[in-house]
């Protein structure tokens, strides 16, 4: 106690320990153990970098260089070559899978984790099973094993992992799914001291998604990559449906740029999309955030008359082992984004009150600035980008499953069959399994084709 004592106070949180000699045992032994177990230093370098709030305002910006969507005989000649280098790692077992899914579904009114909401238009699968259909037509393609790395949180670590056993692990091999979960830090308030969300529990908040690649570290999945020979990682997050992790383009443009980290983007839908873009800051690639981008630049129209600025950032990343492992050697080099929020806080007294709260994190795309070679490929949103964030309106359960019943639409048309009735959105409710197929041509390769039709559509399985 007299330790923890010392590096309270060094730490600037005399508060805590303040609060935790007014406690009853039970409560002082929940406190105690959660105060032990910080990184007191780190809080301590979050409290001065609060302080100094240090972030340079950005200067100059220019977009990417993309491998595009459109492209001329040239670019399709080396896109053909990469998907052969691509099918290469995949079947030679080289590829591994890293999944964001530390989020709960509580914003769309499902108390679950995110990754266990139902999204399949006619099945109800839930987007953990979506993306394990994914992997397992890739080690049905290849005829490898694909591990999956599954990134939770403190907050939903025991749920997702009781729902893939409840599962049977969707059909994957269960010693091929590895869980690990992200590390928490504690909100500041706007003095840098430490804020509580119980009179025994500090506030804590996950430090975000740029804490995947320490948390890999951390836990031993990199070892574990290590053990089995994975030379790549294809990088994903849980709220997007239409996610081609095993995707031998993008995976083999990447190893042919020996790049360290590589990332895929849509095209923005307007100029006042408010996503961030992938660019050039201060000559770094970086994901610029749509408050940074002076309106100017937002509007600005390269020649052929696309936006200059419209490389839309989807978190879909393919990143090299060895880039990985040197990122998180010692400390994880990664900026700290400041979230300031209204937070309801517990006083040492029992009072609940509302106060301003800071939370820290570290996003992965900050990564980008770290590799010295990079791909960015344009992909079509139709195609690859639906997410589940909001309870209505665009980007929610109803859009996504829109957009996934008309892709599916597109590819049943092409193939001559029929349709399911529209309902009054003129949507055909329809569902393609991702064993079936991924893609359209994948569609269309496949014969005598029968839906299995249900009171709630056609699916296709």
């Amino acid at each position: 106690m007299t330790d923890l004592r010392r590096r309270l106070l060094e730490a600037g949180q005399a508060h805590a320990w303040e609060r935790l000699e007014r406690l009853e045992p039970a409560a002082h032994k929940r406190l105690e153990d959660q105060l032990a177990r910080l990184d007191l230093a780190l809080v301590t370098r979050l409290a001065r970098h609060l302080r100094a709030d240090s972030r340079a305002a950005p200067r100059d910006f220019e977009p990417p260089e993309l491998f595009p969507l459109r492209r001329g005989p040239a670019l399709e000649g080396r896109a053909r070559a990469a998907r052969e280098l691509g099918q290469e790692l995949l079947a030679s077992g080289r590829v591994g899978f890293v999944l964001v899914a530390g989020g709960q579904a509580s914003r769309l009114g499902f108390e679950a984790p995110k990754g266990a909401f139902p999204i399949g238009p006619v099945s109800a699968r839930p987007l953990f099973a979506l993306h394990a259909q994914r992997l397992r037509a890739a080690t049905r393609r290849h005829g490898v094993r694909t591990p999956w790395y599954v990134m939770t949180s403190p907050a939903n670590d025991a749920a997702t992992r009781a729902f893939f056993a409840q599962h049977a692990f969707f059909g994957l091999e269960p010693a091929d799914v590895f869980f690990f979960a992200q590390d928490m830090l504690p909100a500041l308030d706007e003095q840098g001291r430490m804020l509580f969300a119980g009179r025994d529990e500090l506030f804590l908040a996950p430090n975000g998604h740029g804490g995947c690649l320490l948390g890999l570290a951390s836990s031993g999945a990199l070892d574990d990559m290590r053990r089995r020979g994975l030379t790549q990682l294809s990088y994903f997050q849980v709220d997007n449906p239409l996610v081609r992790p095993a995707d031998p383009l993008f995976l083999g443009l990447h190893a042919e740029a020996c790049a360290g980290m590589s990332s895929k983007v849509v095209t923005k839908r307007d100029a006042g999309e408010k996503v961030g873009v992938l660019g050039r800051v201060d000559g770094e690639l970086a994901c610029i955030e749509y408050s940074d981008l002076p309106a100017e630049l937002r509007e600005a129209r390269a020649p052929s008359g696309e936006l200059r600025f419209r490389a839309g950032n989807i978190a879909v990343h393919a990143l090299t082992l060895d880039f990985v492992e040197q990122v998180t050697r010692g400390e994880l080099e990664l900026p700290w984004h400041l979230a300031k929020k209204q937070m309801r806080v517990v006083e040492a007294d029992g009072r609940v009150l509302e106060r301003t709260g800071i939370k820290f994190e570290t996003f992965v795309f900050d990564a980008l600035a770290r590799s010295p070679r990079s791909v960015v490929l344009e992909v079509e949103r139709a195609e690859e980008f639906s997410p589940v964030k909001n309870k209505s309106g665009e980007d929610s359960p109803a859009s996504c499953r829109a957009d996934l019943c008309r892709l599916y639409a597109r590819w049943v048309r092409a193939a001559g069959l029929p349709l399911p009735p529209a309902d009054d959105e003129g949507i055909h409710p329809l569902e393609v399994d991702p064993l079936c197929a991924e893609t359209q041509d994948e569609f269309l390769a496949r014969k005598g084709l029968r839906p299995d039709v249900r009171p709630t559509g056609h699916l296709y399985s």
